[in-house]
């Protein structure tokens, strides 16, 4: 039982390490991403000690004035989604302007130009 327990422990710190890896990807600037790698780095860290290590979670737990260590994994899960949630929030409303922004340039760029259509007119005045 014990080889069983360790190979899932194993298995959810290589997990933990892959989700990290991946949300480090990215950024709008150095500042945010090396904020966000220091945060990840922690949560990496946290993750895998709190794996080995049950009994400390449900301690910091009870320091913190909550029952068990499944609830405090459950309530920092609730405030990252939440987290999670603005952040996205706030990525689509920054591409929903640029997308207009884009769009009003290209319709002006592509409007036919008042001289052209003079010119043509006139060509075709001209054929008649």
């Amino acid at each position: 039982m014990t080889s069983l327990l360790l190979i899932v422990q194993i298995a959810l710190v290589v997990a933990v390490i892959l989700v990290s890896l991946v949300m480090m990807r990215g950024g709008v600037n150095a500042k945010h991403l090396a904020v966000r790698r220091i945060m990840l780095m922690i949560f990496a860290v946290a993750a895998a000690l709190s794996i080995f290590f049950p009994d400390t979670l449900t301690r910091i737990a009870g320091f913190l004035g909550i029952g068990r260590g499944t609830d405090l994994v459950l309530y920092a899960t609730i405030v990252s989604f939440f987290v999670f949630m603005a952040t996205t929030y706030q990525r689509f409303r920054n591409m929903e302007t640029s997308i207009t922004t884009l769009s009003r340039r290209i319709a002006l760029d592509e409007a036919p130009k008042p001289w052209t259509v003079a010119k043509a007119r006139d060509a075709e005045d001209l054929s008649q």
